[in-house]
């Protein structure tokens, strides 16, 4: 039998907050951290709109502003095992990473490879550690790649986690000269962000010996493969995406006895992630409670690439412990450049069936659930 894995610890830092909390209660009341860089202008002679870290130096960059970002994120998110820390803990590491794109620093891989295992401050040792490269679906894909390894057996802990900053000078310029750039005079670009997020996952085993409660189960994850991505030839009928979710919302039944919830996604004001999302969510409209139910937290903190999944976890996890969630099953996906979507599935232990909308109301425990 399959372990079943938990959620256990968060960490994230992103324009609109540097804890995990924080940044969440930002998103719910719909703060938004988009305002003018310091010194780039766009090719129109105005000054570029981005979501910045205001806690950064703007000229901090290259591996560095990645590794400031990643810092308080990585440490919050192990603090459970804090008070086990003379267990000194060995675990596996997957970690998403931005595509190959023009200002990403040069041998990012290597540089925070090397900062993560001589990181002393740490509770854990990293028995292996690997990079996930593939930009805003990678997060989820960290995810899934973490849940595959505490299921089979191979690990009881994973840290899964992701990292990203656009505001690289090359890499604005870049988006600024391909019009994907969020401008008064382009309507159809995105806010370039940054951020980071880790989530610390365990086998149910592991946490009830050490006496915790898990902040959320996983239920599902996928990855699938979009044909024809923004970019290339051929028409996007939002095929790979809804492979993605059809494939995750399987534990649900065929046809679904239950509902997925609330769904965190990546949408960034891109015409054609949305046009995608629209056929997808035809496709799959049977499983979701509500399928205009979806939160686009890019509204606040900007579009944060591989950052993304871990952080939309953040925000799932904190509607179940601050009880607003719309149900115990929200669901997380994202889409990236290169043609990976991924989706995962969540399962919120602390939100009852009886205070679920009428409409979502129905078994919430996942097949196989501890």
């Amino acid at each position: 039998m399959s372990a079943q894995v938990g959620i256990i610890g968060l960490g994230a830092r992103t324009p609109v907050g540097v804890k995990a909390p924080h940044a969440a209660a930002a998103v719910r009341a719909g703060i938004c951290r988009y305002g003018d860089h310091p010194f780039m202008i766009d090719k129109r002679g105005q000054p570029m709109k981005v979501a910045r870290d205001g806690l950064l130096p703007p000229e901090l960059g290259g591996s560095k502003r990645f590794q400031a970002l990643a810092s308080s994120a990585l440490g919050e998110s192990l603090s459970p095992l804090a008070p086990h820390a003379s267990a000194r803990w060995t675990l596996p590491a997957v970690v998403a990473l931005p595509a190959s794109r023009p200002g990403l620093p040069a041998r990012l891989e290597e540089a925070l490879d090397r900062w993560l295992r001589e990181e002393t401050s740490l509770p854990i040792r990293l028995a292996q550690l690997e990079w996930l490269p593939h930009g805003h679906a990678a997060g989820l894909m960290a995810l899934e790649r973490g849940w595959q390894l505490i299921q089979s057996g191979r690990a009881e802990f994973c840290l899964a986690g992701g990292i990203d900053s656009y505001l690289e000078a090359e890499t604005l310029e870049w988006l600024d000269e391909r019009e994907l750039l969020k401008s008064a005079a382009n309507r159809s670009g995105f806010i370039p962000g940054e951020g980071a997020g880790f989530c610390l996952l365990a086998s149910a085993r592991m946490i009830r010996q050490l006496g915790l409660s898990p902040l959320a189960w996983i239920a599902s994850a996928a990855t699938r493969r979009e044909e024809h991505p923004f970019g290339t030839q051929g028409i996007n009928v939002g095929r790979g995406l809804s492979e993605a979710i059809a494939s995750v919302t399987r534990v649900l039944g065929e046809p679904p006895t239950r509902l997925a919830d609330t769904l965190y996604c990546d949408l960034n004001g891109e015409p054609h992630r949305s046009e995608e999302f629209t056929y997808a969510s035809l496709r799959c409209q049977l499983a979701f409670a509500d399928h205009a139910d979806y939160e686009t937290p890019s509204d606040c903190w900007g579009d944060v690439g591989a950052a993304t999944g871990p952080l939309l976890a953040c925000l799932a996890t904190a509607s179940g412990r601050r009880r607003y969630a719309r149900g115990p099953r929200p669901l997380l996906w994202a889409s990236s450049y290169g043609g990976e979507r991924s989706a995962v599935l969540l399962h919120l232990d602390n939100i009852a069936e009886r205070e679920m909308p009428a409409w979502a109301r129905s078994r919430s425990t996942p097949p196989g659930h501890p």
